[in-house]
């Protein structure tokens, strides 16, 4: 089948001659051929230059870029890919871990596959495509999976119906591709975590605070910590692991809270060192019944879009100043933004002026990221969307 031919407008190609993954609607000039979501398509610039090739979709970007060659994009082409992933992660020592089975193999664009991430839970492959060309290769992926893990993978669930647009023509249903379990208890450095893929948010959990909750039980010994935004109840886990002395954990979903307390059961914890809340989280701040000592606040994103970014970043001013102003003297404060379009030296900058208002003296201790497992395409700066401060106030 002929692919369609894209042409970008005059100085469009710069990004694309950078091996930036995404080529932006407005960016194209002129289409040749037919053009069908989920087609790869031939990518040139104006002086007939061969760019690349990628997955066509309606919408803001138009192409993902899977290769800047001229070469064969086929079932060994995904496979090689998907399976460079794999090495990457068995070299940084995250496959076959007797303290930690939940990691992401596919980081979408950090793993040159944009449009798919694949989490990985106990034995359980959950495949999230964000393109329709990468959901009508879930089957081809589950074969791939299969053949790269042998036995040792039991569950490949499909769920894309979330993270791809609804104004598709196709039709698109969450399904299991492989095996029929809905949840399991995974292992992060050793402690356990109830994940359900069919019913929890994203794939089920968030993989992506890993080397952070370490970092939060480090400095949780002793101390008094409340847990925003606390969903499962990660953050939670890793203090009352290692000490501390009260631990509350607050989300406005009832359903998250339920979720939280299970997970503190199952990691042998009681009423006696936790306590859950189903409320807002500014609400609950307001009029906090303790001076906490440790507060993690990691809001969901704030902003998906340009246009809601202003509006986000006061959100974020709010939140934080209202967490400096309530926390104990000499209190620790993990603070996060996981909004792509807020970058990291405009959330640093609203932290800044969220001290300011707080008129408390402040000290950061850490910058942080997210872990390796998430891996950033070197060509493409939107790839680091976690941000992360540790803060000493005074």
């Amino acid at each position: 089948m002929n692919k369609a031919k894209i042409v970008l407008k005059s100085g469009k190609d710069d990004a694309v001659l950078r091996q930036h993954p995404w080529i932006f609607s407005g960016a194209i000039k002129k289409t040749y051929g037919e053009t069908n979501e989920g087609d790869i398509v031939d990518v040139y610039n104006n002086k007939d230059r061969f760019l690349g090739q990628g997955h066509w979709q309606d919408g803001s970007i138009a192409v993902r870029m899977l290769s800047f060659t001229d070469e064969e994009i086929n079932y060994d082409f995904y496979k090689n890919r998907i399976s460079a992933a794999y090495n990457m992660r068995d070299s940084i020592g995250l496959i076959n871990n007797a303290k930690t089975n939940i990691y992401r193999l596919i980081f979408a664009e950090g793993d040159n596959l944009p449009g798919l991430v694949i989490d990985f839970y106990a034995g359980a492959a959950i495949i999230q495509t964000h393109s329709i060309g990468m959901y009508l290769l879930r089957h081809d992926i589950a074969k791939i999976l299969q053949e790269i893990y042998g036995d040792r993978i039991h569950t490949i669930y499909a769920k894309s119906k979330e993270s791809l647009p609804k104004s598709t023509a196709f039709d698109i249903e969450n399904e299991f591709l492989f095996g029929d379990k809905e949840s399991i208890v995974a292992l992060e450095n050793g402690n356990k975590f109830e994940v359900n893929w069919v019913s929890g948010q994203k794939t089920g959990f968030f993989i992506d605070q890993r080397y952070n909750r370490e970092l939060v039980g480090q400095y949780s010994k002793g101390r008094k910590v409340l847990n925003t935004f606390c969903y499962t109840g990660g953050f939670s886990i890793y203090a009352l692991e290692q000490g501390a002395s009260l631990v509350h954990s607050v989300d406005s979903s009832a359903k998250a809270i339920d979720l939280t307390n299970e997970n503190v059961e199952l990691n042998g914890f009681g009423k006696d060192k936790h306590d859950a809340f189903a409320v807002d989280t500014m609400d609950f701040m307001k009029d906090m019944p303790e001076k906490y000592e440790l507060i993690i606040l990691d809001p969901p994103a704030y902003a998906k879009h340009k246009k809601v970014r202003h509006q986000a970043v006061q959100g974020y001013k709010r939140l934080n100043a209202t967490a400096f102003k309530n926390m104990a003297p000499g209190g620790i404060l993990f603070t996060f933004s996981c909004s792509q379009v807020v970058d990291r030296r405009l959330f640093e900058s609203t932290v800044l002026a969220a001290a300011i208002h707080s008129g408390r003296k402040v000290k950061i201790l850490h910058h942080l990221s997210q872990p390796a497992d998430h891996p950033q395409n070197i060509y493409h700066a939107e790839g680091a969307y976690l941000k992360g401060l540790v803060l000493y106030v005074e």
